[in-house]
Order: C-alpha cells, then sequence, then structure tokens
C-alpha cells in the first residue's frame, strides 16, 4: 500500500492503473486489483478520531464504535475495488451531505464540549471533499469503461435497539430506480438471504424494513451517474456483540468466505441485464 495525496489518485484512476493507496491524511483507503463494473464501499468502517478532539469529544470510545460499522471491509476486502473511510464517523460522517456532516450531538446526546475551531471545521470538511473527489472520479472511469456500474454500499446496524423483530440484512432502496433496477435489487436481496450463517443464525432479508437507503454516499453516486446502481446493504451486527464491544470473527469470516462469490455472481448479472 502506498500512500498518496488526492490528486495523485485521481491521476492513477485517470490512468486506469492499478494500485492500493491510503490518502495522504489517512482518511480513506482504495485498492484497485483490476478495473471491473463494480465497487465495494465502506463508508463507517473507520474508527480513528484525531487526537485534537479528544478532550472536547462528550462520547466515550466505545459510544463512538457503538455506531460505527467495524468489519464493513473485512467482509468485502478481496473484491477487486474497495474504497473505505478510516476515520471516525463521530469526525465526520462521510454518509452524510458535506453541510450536515459534523454532528452537533449524536443519538440524543451533545458531542461537543466546546464548539468546533474554524480550523477544526474546515480540516474535517477537507477529508470528506477528498473523498468525493476521487469517488466521482473512480465512478466516472467505470462508467466511461463499461457503460454502467453497481456499488455494494455495505453497512452495520445496531439491532439491540430496536422493539420488534429485525432482519439480518436490509436494503435501502427509496433513492435508487426501482423502475429500471428492480429485479437486480430483488436477486441481490435473495441472493444474500441464503447466506450460510454461524450459530445458527437465519439470514433474513427484507427491503426498506429498517433503513431506506438516505444515506449521502448512494445519493452522490445516483445523482451524479446515471448508470450506477448502489446497493446500500446493512447489515444486523450479528457479528458482534454490540453491547460489550466483542467482534465474532467466525461471523465475521463467514460473510466475508461467501460474499467473495455472491458478490461477483450478482455483479456480472447486473452487467449482462444493464450494458450498454
Amino acid at each position: 500500500m502506498q500512500r498518496l495525496p488526492i490528486s495523485e489518485i485521481i491521476s492513477l484512476i485517470e490512468k486506469e492503473a492499478t494500485f492500493e493507496a491510503v490518502a495522504e491524511d489517512y482518511s480513506f483507503t482504495l485498492k484497485i486489483d483490476d478495473y471491473v463494473p463494480y465497487v465495494c464501499g465502506a463508508v463507517h468502517d473507520g474508527h480513528q478520531f484525531r487526537k485534537e478532539l479528544w478532550d472536547n469529544c462528550l462520547h466515550s470510545e466505545y459510544d463512538r464504535w457503538f455506531e460505527e460499522d467495524p468489519c464493513t471491509k473485512e467482509m468485502v476486502k478481496t473484491h477487486p475495488i474497495v474504497i473505505a473511510g478510516c476515520d471516525s464517523r463521530f469526525e465526520y460522517d462521510l454518509n452524510r451531505d458535506p453541510d450536515n456532516a459534523i454532528y452537533e450531538d449524536a443519538w440524543g446526546k451533545k458531542l461537543w464540549r466546546e464548539k468546533l475551531s474554524a480550523e477544526q471545521h474546515a480540516k474535517s470538511l477537507s477529508k470528506h471533499n477528498n473523498f468525493y473527489n476521487v469517488t466521482r472520479a473512480l465512478i466516472s472511469k467505470i462508467e466511461e469503461m463499461f457503460g454502467v456500474s453497481v456499488v455494494y454500499d455495505m453497512h452495520s446496524y445496531n439491532w439491540q435497539r430496536w422493539d420488534r423483530e429485525v432482519p439480518v440484512i436490509n436494503l435501502g432502496t427509496s433513492n435508487i430506480d426501482n423502475d429500471r433496477f428492480g429485479e437486480s435489487v430483488e436477486s441481490w436481496r435473495q441472493s444474500l438471504s441464503e447466506l450460510s450463517l454461524p450459530h445458527e443464525i437465519e439470514a433474513t432479508s427484507k427491503i426498506n424494513d429498517t433503513f431506506f437507503g438516505n444515506g449521502y454516499f448512494l445519493k452522490f453516486i445516483t445523482k451524479n451517474f446515471q448508470n450506477t446502481l448502489v446497493l446500500a446493504t446493512e447489515f444486523k451486527k450479528i457479528y458482534c456483540d454490540e453491547m460489550g464491544q466483542v467482534i465474532y470473527p467466525e461471523v465475521v469470516a463467514a460473510i466475508e468466505r461467501q460474499l467473495q462469490y455472491k458478490v461477483k455472481e450478482h455483479a456480472d448479472a447486473f452487467y449482462s441485464a444493464h450494458k450498454m
């Protein structure tokens, strides 16, 4: 892996080069082993929280971990193109638009003891902007090469705060072209429902049951690229003890192993159905 400035990452994409890099400010990673018509993204995978913010933050390290999406990059790590956030959403949220990416409060609790300085605010927003500049370059290149593409937008969610049974996998589709891509959405939901999980966990999968696909990563790509489907894919946190902050690696490994072929199979079928 190389550490590269944003301009060089974009230049490599434009040249159709293969590489693995972390942004110069360590805010996100991008791996391109091959140019294929699909991308895996994990915008909430990150847990970094820069030191100058520690004393000003009212939320604990556990509070932050609880609302992040640990292991979502791990679930798709073997695929040819993977882009993932390194920073905690509590510094800036890549799945919110720039005007709302920096929280004032989070999940009903004030986040900062004192208001962030203009310099601190700008530093975080610069990272957000850099990520989306690279995302724009990446999807532009893939659409240029293949005409269409599909993005697997990986997330997880806390299930113990719900007062009803919730699915192991939820697809959020309220902001995509369901008339055009509905069959591809359903085939992805069906494929995920066939996951074989440890501890006799049944891989229930539903559409718009808990979340609706309102994230900025999906909206940004959908707004700017007419031929790219973004599949907001939320895993219930069956792969960890969300109250005790313990990861279950055998569950993560089972999901990752099966997504190696499930993502590719789905992406190949999507491309065959929608190529231009």
